[in-house]
């Protein structure tokens, strides 16, 4: 079990934002499903954790300096061997020492890739008025291009999320639209719950995004996660 207070405290401490195996700690010890990661040092233990959690993975950069990855050319997907993983551990660096110089670089995270999905959004907001407050969308490009979102104020109850999830536009695509199979509702109202007391519980938290976050038949997979301290 992982110690909640000592992440925090611990990026507090280095006056940043916690990373993302940090956010995905956090988000998993709420019971909500992520992707498995690990932290690489060096290209060996990439190599270690790649086979550890299984072919085939992502690798993305971890600084406290690059927030947007892929724009920097610090994620590469769908690595199914070693030798991919030796590549791409090489690129990602190149890239970031290319596009970015002065980055400071923490190492490599290596995850699970994730099957695709129906991309949907759970965030995370600390509202000044209300306090935690809980968003819900689709998610991945849909989220900036549609802003097809909806909100709760924390504590959530489980009409309160099966209310966000009847309300967006795009709701046929979790039903079934034109054929296709319904996503696990029931799984995403309660990771809609369960980051309610995310904010509640901890209140240097003043935002999160679990974006995209994979719903699938069975289950869901946060597949990328920001947590902002205040």
């Amino acid at each position: 079990m992982i110690d909640v207070r000592e992440i925090v405290e611990g990026a507090k401490r280095e006056n940043r934002d916690l990373f993302e195996h940090e956010a995905k700690a956090i988000v998993r010890q709420y019971g909500i499903p992520v992707t498995k990661v690990g932290l690489a040092a060096d290209e060996g233990m990439a190599v270690e954790l790649a086979e550890e959690i299984g072919y085939p993975v992502v690798l993305k950069i971890v600084s406290p300096d690059v927030v947007h990855k892929s724009d920097l050319g610090g994620v590469v997907v769908e690595l199914r061997n070693e030798k991919e993983v030796l590549d791409a551990y090489g690129t990602i660096l190149k890239n970031i020492k290319k596009n970015k110089p002065s980055a400071r670089i923490t190492g490599i995270l290596v995850q699970e890739y994730a099957p695709k999905g129906v991309e949907v959004i759970i965030g995370l907001i600390r509202d000044p008025q209300f306090g935690p407050t809980v968003m819900f969308g689709l998610g991945g490009v849909f989220v900036e291009v549609f802003k097809d979102v909806t909100f709760r104020v924390a504590p959530l109850s489980k009409l309160d999320a099966e209310e966000m999830i009847n309300e967006i536009r795009g709701k046929p695509l979790l039903f079934g639209y034109r054929g296709g199979e319904s996503v696990d509702v029931g799984g995403l109202r309660e990771a809609l719950i369960r980051a309610g007391q995310i904010g509640l519980e901890n209140r240097e938290i003043s935002e999160m995004d679990l974006n995209p976050v994979m719903a699938y038949r069975r289950g869901i997979k946060v597949v990328d996660a920001r947590i902002m301290l205040e």
